[in-house]
């Protein structure tokens, strides 16, 4: 197994120890982490966004030594997205999720509606471009993510810290607009329809896969 891959495997190591670590602390419902100075940052969610930024960065990194090594691998071009979803996804979902213990918690139940909707519609699209690469592999093939796919994973690598920062650090910019203009929630919309516009994509491109 080449450099690139163990990297991905590795990432993929690193997200489910993050996803356990979530899961240990929704059993302590009573459980608050204080707030980073006054910018009202909760303690466990910057914890996360450490670990988040450090599987984002692997993903840039194996991508740039295959392609420098000149070790690109089907099975690097089959397992990197599906690591880049587990990260995102499962990030999304702690992160809207009620939790009992976040004391920087939306109050904004309309805006969590919409969040939450946005976060459906990604998830829907990633299982259903997983399905198609699914059946891909039965026949023999690889889809590899193409550019929409790509720009909708930096949206969402963007906008998660953000949203786990509570806005920051643009929370000093457009504190005085409501909530669905903040910047966090911008780049969480530009996502969403990333999202759609590449699935649309990869089924268009790859129609031939589902008639065989």
């Amino acid at each position: 197994m080449n450099l690139p891959n163990k990297i991905t495997i590795s990432r993929i190591v690193l997200i489910v120890c993050m996803i356990i670590s979530m899961l240990v602390l929704s059993f302590f419902p009573d459980f608050v982490a204080i707030d980073v100075g006054s910018s009202e940052i909760n303690l466990v969610y910057l914890i996360f966004t450490i670990v988040f930024i450090v599987a984002a960065l692997t993903d840039f990194l194996d991508g740039y030594l295959a392609r420098k090594l000149n070790q690109v691998t089907s099975f690097g071009k089959f397992l990197d997205p599906i690591a880049d979803k587990l990260l995102n996804d499962a990030t999304m979902i702690f992160l809207l999720v009620p939790q009992a213990y976040a004391p920087n918690q939306r109050d904004d139940s309309t805006m969590l509606t919409i969040l939450m909707i946005c976060v459906i519609v990604m998830i829907a699209r990633d299982l259903v471009v997983d399905a198609l690469r699914m059946i891909a592999v039965e026949q023999g093939k690889v889809i590899a993510a193409n550019i929409f796919g790509k720009i909708k994973t930096v949206f969402q690598m963007v906008a998660i810290p953000m949203l786990l920062l509570n806005n920051w650090p643009f929370s000093y910019i457009d504190g005085a607009l409501p909530e669905p203009l903040k910047i966090s929630n911008i780049f969480f919309y530009l996502a969403t329809i990333m999202s759609l516009v590449s699935g649309i994509i990869y089924i268009i491109q790859n129609r031939h896969v589902l008639k065989k």
